[in-house]
């Protein structure tokens, strides 16, 4: 009887220490694996960040953050994007030939899929951050406003796809940063690479 006890106490104590072992192990390991995500110094540096757009409604936008800039993400609607056509005359770069951007943007929308805008929230005059005004020929912004990004310092306007109106004093069209497609509803930014 005292043989089966101590047998029953031993592989006790082995199940305990193997489990105490496997818990130390994995407590160990967590750090060491989350060492490989890359710090905020070096997401600030320019490590592409991933973003979500499938919650990004028709419409409206979100913005994050990459290498210290803010990032503007528009999910345009059909009317935003015929609006675009439209306002073409009061343009200063319609083509986009004078603006920073990746080759595959170099089209009408300013993107790789025509109803997400990528563009960078940095006014190209004096780096102030344009506010998003979508409405259509509000009374401060005119009867010929399409809707697009007013830069409330000194009154520079982007139409719907970040190029720059005449007569304002930004220089050039919103900056459109290196982006691609992991997914259908997953944007990494700061890279060209994936599916586009």
């Amino acid at each position: 009887m005292s043989d089966n006890a101590d047998l029953a106490r031993r592989h006790f104590l082995t199940a305990a220490t193997v489990i105490t072992g496997g818990v130390g192990i994995v407590a160990a390991a967590v750090p060491f694996v989350a060492s490989f995500e890359p710090s905020a110094r070096a997401r600030a540096l320019g490590a592409p960040v991933e973003v979500d757009i499938g919650r990004v409604e028709p419409g409206s936008m979100i913005k994050v953050e990459y290498r210290g800039r803010v990032i503007m993400i528009v999910r345009r609607t059909p009317g935003m994007l015929e609006r675009l056509n439209e306002a073409t005359a009061i343009l200063a770069d319609p083509e986009s030939t004078e603006s920073i951007q990746p080759g595959y943007a170099s089209n009408g929308y300013r993107s790789r899929k025509p109803e997400i805008l990528v563009v960078e929230g940095v006014c190209t005059h004096l780096s102030c951050a344009p506010i998003p005004r979508f409405e259509v020929a509000p009374a401060d912004l005119g009867a010929d406003w399409p809707g697009g990004f007013y830069c409330p310092c000194h009154g520079s306007k982007f139409d719907l796809a970040g190029r720059v109106f005449r007569g304002v004093p930004a220089p050039t069209n919103l900056t459109v940063p290196p982006h691609t497609y992991l997914t259908e509803d997953l944007l990494l930014i700061g890279s060209e690479t994936g599916t586009a």
